[in-house]
């Protein structure tokens, strides 16, 4: 016992930014690579046999996480890590443990009864709002599989200010194993409970899709169980109780609710587009979900992973007053971001053949046709994670939902016009959300440049400049690469087009880093030096 508590002492250490966002860009890119292996069990078992129940699958999420993101999610860590980092540097322990308990006895409590009112109302949500685009037997799967994953917020809204409170402090290592156990805990239903459940002989459970569902619980519990072990060591004095009059729980309540309609607005996007393409042919909804999947892949590696390690230390520059040191963080950091996602982008453009066909045998036309449309979003999604955080930092949580508010509603609106009424189908859905994710991220910059001057200075300029010449060589190598290792009828397997894909990224990436080095871009400089310490070793 001593020497797990050891083991969990030694991982609940604080970490550096650079330690950190390496930890959370590596558990990502593990969880992504769960991720994909259950989409593939998905695609290979119901993509072609059964695109009916695919949809009704995915249409089932739609409103739990809707009450995630609106009630919880991001909302909660920019609203919640500030105000908590300012207790806990001032030293009051007691308003800090105070706050911290009641967040997570005031979420549970929200969740819990979002969680109720989903299981009564999921049929005519399901029915008019949701899907309605899907036949009676897809409606009533998906209504019954919203009432099994309806606990999902209670679970993600207790899990969530474990995490937060992780982060708050610098311990990273639990907080970036969650996401993992959620995606075990699905491969385990579509492996496990979707045969059935027998115990003692007697059926429990006959099985089928409806396992997917009871995994997505599982992985639920595994995520909120590696999330309080995180909590270990910081001697965190809860109690079952809400401080109301804790100045530090107000706060919070008060910054709440702008970034959480944020959230919501934001996640409507997807709940219109799911009822959009619940009106297309069937497996429609199931191919543009998992192109949006493999689109937020690298954002998930690079924006959120770097803007989440970045966060608290940003916080603690606003708190100390340092504009200067919080501008010059801010610039590096957008350079780092923008600097690793162009690149990315444009790979993603040219081999998505290859990324779609690693999560459907065989690959997909329509799906691999969407992922095109969505690469630009990937740059400008990325960065937007960090410059959003630029405005928590300071507390304003105000200016991002207007922004948010403009781009949601122009988000539908070409949404609705592309498909509807330029019938461009699902391909619609896609150019929509690149071409919002462009005015989102120019007018963040704008305001913030406003704010505070120098931000978008000259040095930043022609470093994204560069980084465009040095994408654009990239670009033609990738392209000639796979005109040259082209995907053949018989690359069905990943076995197959993994080395073809590996070889295209690796020489692309090569040129890139190369190309870098050569227009005196400095973020290459680490990774060249890495690559020589490691030529040195070899050599010796």
């Amino acid at each position: 016992m001593g020497r797990v508590t050891s083991v969990v002492a030694r991982a609940n250490k604080k970490l550096s930014i650079q330690l950190a966002a390496s930890l959370l860009a590596g558990s990502t890119l593990l969880s992504l690579l769960f991720g994909f292996f259950r989409m593939r069990l998905l695609n290979g078992t119901y993509y072609d046999t059964y695109p009916t129940g695919y949809d009704a699958y995915l249409a089932a999420f739609t409103v739990p996480d809707f009450m995630f993101f609106i009630l919880v999610s991001g909302a909660l860590s920019v609203s919640f890590i500030p105000v908590f980092n300012q207790r806990l540097q001032s030293g009051n322990k007691k308003s800090t443990w105070e706050l911290s308990a009641s967040m997570i006895n005031f979420m549970a409590a929200l969740t819990l009864v979002s969680s109720i009112l989903i299981i009564i109302f999921a049929e005519p949500l399901v029915r008019y709002v949701i899907a309605p685009g899907l036949n009676e037997s897809g409606i009533a799967l998906a209504t019954s599989m919203m009432r099994v994953i309806a606990v999902n917020p209670f679970l993600f809204a207790i899990a969530t200010v474990f995490a937060s409170i992780q982060q708050a402090v610098g311990r990273f290592v639990f907080f970036a194993l969650a996401p993992i156990l959620y995606n075990i805990g699905i491969i385990i239903g579509l492996l496990v409970f979707t045969n059935g459940i027998n115990l003692f002989g007697w059926q429990v459970f006959e099985g089928g899709i409806m396992g997917v569902a009871l995994g997505v619980v599982l992985g639920s519990i595994l995520q909120l169980s590696v999330s309080a072990i995180g909590l270990i060591g910081l001697n965190f004095d809860y109690r079952f109780k809400i401080y109301w009059k804790n100045k530090g729980f107000r706060q919070v309540l008060r910054l709440l609710p702008p970034r959480s309609i944020d959230q919501g607005m934001d996640y409507l996007v997807g709940i219109v587009e799911t009822n959009l393409a619940s009106r297309m042919a069937a497996g429609t909804l199931a191919a543009y979900n998992q192109a949006t999947v493999l689109h937020m892949a690298p954002i998930n590696l690079i924006g959120v992973a770097i803007s989440t390690a970045a966060f608290p230390k940003m916080t603690e520059r606003i708190g100390q007053g340092r504009t200067d040191l919080f501008r010059r963080e801010l610039q590096n950091i957008v350079r780092v971001i923008a600097w690793l996602a162009m690149p990315v982008a444009a790979v993603t453009f040219f081999t998505r053949g290859y990324l779609v066909n690693f999560i459907k045998n065989g690959g997909d036309a329509l799906m691999a046709g969407l992922l095109g449309t969505l690469v630009v979003a990937i740059l400008f999604r990325s960065i937007y994670f960090i410059v959003a955080r630029s405005f928590y930092a300071q507390q304003d949580t105000k200016t991002p939902l207007y922004i948010s508010l403009f781009a949601i509603a122009l988000n539908v609106v070409l949404a609705v016009w592309f498909t509807m009424h330029l019938n461009m189908g699902a391909y619609g859905l896609g150019y929509a959300q690149s071409i919002v994710a462009v005015v989102e991220v120019v007018i963040m910059f704008a305001i913030m440049n406003y704010r505070i001057k120098g931000l978008i200075d000259a040095w930043i300029l022609r470093a994204f400049g560069r980084m465009a010449i040095a994408t654009t060589l990239t670009s033609v190598v990738c392209y000639a690469m796979v005109q040259l290792f082209q995907l053949q009828g018989e690359d069905a397997s990943i076995l197959a087009t993994l080395p073809k894909f590996v070889l295209i990224v690796s020489v692309s990436g090569t040129v890139y880093l190369f190309t870098s080095k050569f227009l005196n871009l400095h973020e290459a400089d680490p990774i060249l030096g890495r690559v020589k310490q490691w030529l040195f070793f070899r050599a010796r």
